[in-house]
């Protein structure tokens, strides 16, 4: 094989290697973000139980400042998902500016 034809093999062969090596830290990293964004979730989850819990206990204590159920359940909706949302954004802009 000519020196050339082996120069341009080994080009490609590194930029597969390269390719391969980015592809799998983007994995880890969304792997790692998907991790984050659940414990971050899970949080939000709880605290809109314990928001929950405090509405029932308070039924009868000052009606007019009390959020309703359904805010308190809106709220966590959002306060849920605000998590994935933010670290797909994230992730999204570390590929293409990687690309």
């Amino acid at each position: 094989m000519p020196i050339k034809e082996k120069i341009i093999t080994m080009q490609t062969e590194q930029t597969d290697s390269g390719k391969a090596q980015r592809v799998f830290s983007d994995i880890v990293m969304a792997e790692l973000f998907l991790v984050q964004a659940t414990i971050e979730s899970a949080t939000a989850i709880g605290s809109g139980f314990t928001a929950l819990g405090r509405q029932f206990d308070s039924s009868n204590d000052d009606a007019e400042t009390r959020e309703t159920l359904g805010s308190v359940i809106q709220r966590t909706a959002d306060e849920a998902i605000e998590p994935y949302t933010t670290r797909f954004k994230y992730l999204r802009q570390l590929i293409n500016k990687d690309t």
